[in-house]
């Protein structure tokens, strides 16, 4: 299939439906072993909401019957993996009655935008700067300007939020300090609500770039080490081709293999960690939905939201493995050999 082979192929399929299903089984597990009752929270917000709750008792049994808590364990897991198929998550208790898939595309999108416009950026810069750190040919300024920037990579991206909210909203007035879009904006497909987006997603992003970009540069710069010495390597300086020549098409593309890989993995991690720099920002995707889910006992949402980003990750790994043997020949050639 396009070059892959079909063994390859099979494996990789295997290992990706098996780690969705662990991993959705833990998300199904790990609540069951709470004390907390999600008709009980339900109950307590319609008390708190109105005063007390006449014929209380009736209306539990009602919502436990409802969010299907009276059925045996095996019943219940197995309503579950079903429904996961049709991507039925559930419903909120906090934003009862909305499902949770409702709310999850509509904050999928911001985060799918943040999150890829974030990533590639830094794996790009970071991967750069990393070759150019190993380049003889690079300014000695730059070996010096490089490792001084990458102390950012040492905080968290909430810190470098605030940081960056402190110096461009509060102080220059660059940047918007919170929010999607501005709120006299339509949304739609013209500019006014693009530019708004691009404006006020500026500093999210870059408080996540200025913290990650560093983890791709010490990956390269390890790679780089280990390749400039191979006999390639020398070969292809001893045939006097032009030093760029050598950089990118014997360096860079055998040292960048391994990244392309953690590039995929990198995913799931930079979820997390858009979590609070979401919620400071008012950034409205899935991290702060997961942040506001947490603080409201929202189980269903907390589940949705886990298993759509353990979805994400899996499939981003998937993909650059499927990708892999096209980039990289010697293990398609290893698995034609294998078979």
């Amino acid at each position: 299939m396009f070059g892959i082979p079909r063994s390859y192929l099979l494996n990789r399929t295997i290992t990706f439906v098996l780690t969705v299903f662990i991993a959705a089984t833990l998300i199904w597990l790990i609540p069951r072993f709470s004390p907390v009752d999600p008709a009980e929270i339900m109950l307590s917000r319609m008390a708190a909401g109105g005063g007390a709750v006449a014929d209380s008792e009736a209306i539990l049994a009602q919502l436990r019957a409802d969010f299907g808590l009276n059925d045996p364990l095996i019943v219940q897991y197995l309503k579950y993996m079903g429904n996961l198929l049709t991507f039925n998550l559930g419903i909120s208790t906090a934003s009862f009655p909305t499902p949770v898939s409702v709310l999850i595309a509509q904050a999928l999108p911001w985060t799918l935008g943040l999150m890829i416009l974030s990533v590639v950026i830094t794996f790009l810069i970071g991967n750069a700067l990393g070759a150019f750190m190993v380049w003889e040919r690079t300014p000695k300024i730059w070996k010096v300007v490089i490792p001084t920037f990458m102390i950012f990579t040492s905080i968290p991206p909430i810190l470098s939020g605030l940081l960056l909210m402190y110096i461009f909203s509060i102080t220059l007035r660059w940047l918007p300090l919170t929010g999607s879009y501005g709120l006299t904006v339509e949304p739609g497909w013209d500019w006014a609500f693009i530019s708004s987006v691009i404006e006020h997603g500026t500093l999210p992003a870059l408080s996540i770039i200025v913290v990650t970009f560093g983890f791709w540069t010490l990956g390269m710069r390890g790679l780089m080490i280990s390749v400039q010495g191979e006999d390639y390597v020398n070969l292809a300086k001893a045939k006097g081709l032009k030093p760029r020549y050598v950089l990118y098409k014997y360096m860079v593309r055998n040292a960048i293999l391994p990244q392309i890989t953690a590039f995929a993995l990198k995913i799931g991690l930079l979820v997390s960690g858009q979590i609070l720099v979401e919620r400071i920002f008012g950034y409205n995707g899935m991290g702060k939905l997961l942040y506001d889910a947490i603080l409201d006992q929202d189980f269903a949402v907390i589940q949705g939201v886990s298993y759509i980003i353990i979805l994400m990750t899996a499939l981003s790994v998937f993909l650059v493995d499927l990708i892999y043997p096209l980039i990289d020949p010697r293990i398609r050639l290893s698995e034609e050999a294998a078979a």
